[in-house]
């Protein structure tokens, strides 16, 4: 009996009607990649092709936090292999690289974004001593641990599938959409580790996670790590309209829920919401729309917003503040109006990584940024976070909350965020805040 890899898929000389299906194109039987392990555990003697077997000369003084400690211990009784829910700032890289010496194999570290790679990239070679490949961003050096973005791993994987023994999925949650679970079915690697802050989905992809990376096997909230996390406060500031702003508001946000109650149409999330557009193919729709739009537009840009993140710079100047809104327009605004660098999906990753070096280092203590700064991104001394604008998503929500709460002697970290009093703003506030304690405050700052 043989098993061997081709393209993503397991060819065996052998049939396991529960495992193989018959490839009459070829005479043999066939099965996904990830099956792998499966057939390891039914066949341990079988003549396997599929990996060379390399163990690597690694390892690492790390020192883990008992949370991370037992996180790990339940991976390795899951046959390793699992996710891992750590809120941002929680550790969850260091968790990941110590995973990887506990394995010593191949492993391929699969991210979202080039910044978010090259991060995984810097921080495995200080941590491990060795050398460490890229795939993705410019670069195709394959290397016995290597980082990827996901577009790169889903486009190499017939050629990568069988190169890697471990894969680590960091913000997990990207795998599992109709094109990045491919990655997962197409790579043989019989150990497999997810990583993210916020596990479920919106569209319940994230089940597709179970059988694809071995479901979810430890998960810790911020209210569980007082010790680890930097002490904080959420505060919520309303911002009074002006009374032009006021009018025009309330005139098209009664434009879009007359035409709701028309349709029988109930928005309680994102589903909800693209059955709206969906319905909206129609002139009376689509004024609905624009309306929703210009409504959704005052309540984010408020010109009081202005004014109040003004008091607030002055209030924190000297420490490191990140200034996060849902659109470009409101980023480019503000690094206007205060001389303070923006970073959009617009600014080109080289320009990206000067301004991150340049806040790490102090050299500018205010970044201006829409989603970009969203995920993963580390900055880890940033104790201030002002939220102009943002969507309901508590995803992004703890995101945000978590690039200001990385500990260090003595700090103290602030989240403002700056509402459009009587607007569906404060509704969009409470959504996104669902499940994550305010810290010490919920009111207006004195």
């Amino acid at each position: 009996m043989e098993i061997n890899y081709k393209a993503g898929t397991i060819i065996s000389d052998f049939n396991d009607p529960e495992i193989f299906v018959f490839d009459k194109r070829i005479n043999m039987y066939r099965a996904p990649a990830y099956k792998y392990a499966e057939i390891k555990r039914k066949y341990p003697d079988i003549n396997d092709n599929v990996f060379k077997d390399i163990k690597l000369d690694i390892s690492s003084e790390i020192s883990l936090r008992p949370y991370q400690k037992k996180s790990l211990e339940l991976w390795g009784k899951n046959n390793y292999s699992g996710t891992i829910v750590l809120p941002t700032a929680a550790g969850k890289t260091i968790v990941g690289i110590y995973a990887i010496t506990m394995l010593k194999v191949p492993t391929i570290v699969i991210a979202p974004t080039i910044e978010l790679i090259q991060q995984w990239r810097e921080k495995l070679k200080n941590f491990l001593k060795t050398d460490i490949g890229q795939v993705g961003g410019g670069e195709r050096d394959v290397k016995d641990i290597s980082v990827s973005t996901y577009d790169s791993a889903y486009l190499m994987a017939d050629s990568l599938g069988n190169r890697f023994k471990f894969i680590i999925a960091d913000e997990v949650h990207h795998m599992a959409s109709e094109s990045y679970i491919q990655i997962a079915k197409m790579y043989a690697a019989p150990y497999r580790l997810g990583l993210t802050a916020t596990y479920e989905r919106p569209d319940k992809m994230h089940e597709s996670l179970e059988t694809y990376m071995g479901g979810k096997v430890f998960e810790l909230g911020y209210e569980e790590l007082n010790d680890f996390i930097s002490n904080y406060k959420i505060v919520r500031i309303p911002i009074e309209l002006s009374e032009e702003d006021e009018i025009e508001y309330q005139k098209n946000h009664d434009i879009f829920i007359s035409y709701l109650r028309k349709r029988d149409i109930k928005l309680n999330g994102n589903m909800d919401f693209e059955h709206f557009i969906m319905t909206s193919w129609n002139q009376e729709g689509r004024e609905a729309l624009l309306a929703w739009r210009r409504a959704r537009e005052i309540a984010f840009n408020a010109e009081k917003k202005i004014e109040y993140l003004r008091y607030l710079l002055s209030k924190h100047a000297g420490e490191k503040i990140i200034i996060f809104s849902e659109d470009t327009a409101t980023a480019y605004t503000i690094s206007k109006e205060f001389l303070v660098p923006a970073m959009t999906y617009m600014t080109p990753g080289r320009e990206r990584k000067k301004y991150l070096e340049m806040f790490k280092n102090g050299e500018i203590t205010v970044l201006a940024t829409s989603r970009i700064l969203d995920e993963g991104v580390d900055v880890p001394d940033a104790s201030i976070a002002i939220i102009m604008s943002g969507s309901g998503s508590t995803r992004q929500f703890r995101q945000r909350l978590g690039r200001i709460l990385r500990p260090s002697e003595g700090k103290s970290s602030y989240l403002y965020e700056l509402i459009s009093a009587g607007t569906a703003e404060y509704g969009t506030s409470r959504r996104r805040r669902k499940g994550v304690p305010v810290g010490i405050d919920d009111s207006k700052e004195d």
